[in-house]
């Protein structure tokens, strides 16, 4: 069922990605669905909850730091939702909700706390990070979905485009793992 749910999503965006049509691709009754999923929102947690366990990091080496784990765990949480339409959208609107599984969450701040930082602060940066990873996916989708119906073709880029979605993607991440480091050094 969730794969039946991710190809309509790929194929159509998440404003296709209905209870109906899933039914329909399935060839049963929307009721049917309801067995398996209480509501929508359900349905999209577990559609989620795929997306983001879709790619982890290779594994690191034995002398990596918990910075290389941090940015090992954004790069794979990024490939993971650009890997699927509206990726980010699902997966975000899916964590406003307090849906689905924790997993992504827990992995950032095991990384972080790599670092020997204390469960705290090790989850609020995790959470900082998250938040980072979703704003920044979900404008890179956003941009690639107006390119491809031709919005842009005549609009001038926005101030938030950069030629290499890639390195200002590194580049924030570089940010949020200088801060922690630098908050580290000061107590």
């Amino acid at each position: 069922m969730a794969e039946a749910a991710l190809r309509i999503l790929d194929d159509l965006g998440l404003p296709d990605l209905t209870m109906r049509r899933l039914a329909s691709a399935l060839d049963v009754q929307p009721s049917a669905l309801y067995w398996h999923f209480p509501n929508k929102q359900t349905m999209l947690a577990e559609v989620a909850d795929r997306i983001v366990a879709a790619r982890r990091p290779d594994a690191l080496p034995a002398d990596a730091t918990w910075q290389d784990a941090v940015r090992a765990e954004a790069d794979a949480l990024r490939d993971a939702l650009l890997s699927y339409r509206d990726g980010a959208e699902v997966v975000s609107s899916t964590l406003a909700l307090g849906l689905g599984s924790p997993e992504t969450l827990d992995r950032l701040a095991r990384a972080v706390a790599r670092g020997g930082f204390d469960p705290e602060t090790s989850r609020r940066a995790a959470t900082a990070l998250l938040h980072f990873v979703l704003g920044h996916v979900s404008h890179e989708q956003q941009r690639i979905q107006y390119d491809s119906l031709g919005v842009l073709a005549d609009q001038p880029a926005s101030p938030l485009d950069e030629d290499d979605p890639a390195a200002a993607f590194a580049f924030g991440v570089g940010l949020l793992v200088g801060g922690l480091e630098l908050s580290r050094s000061r107590r």
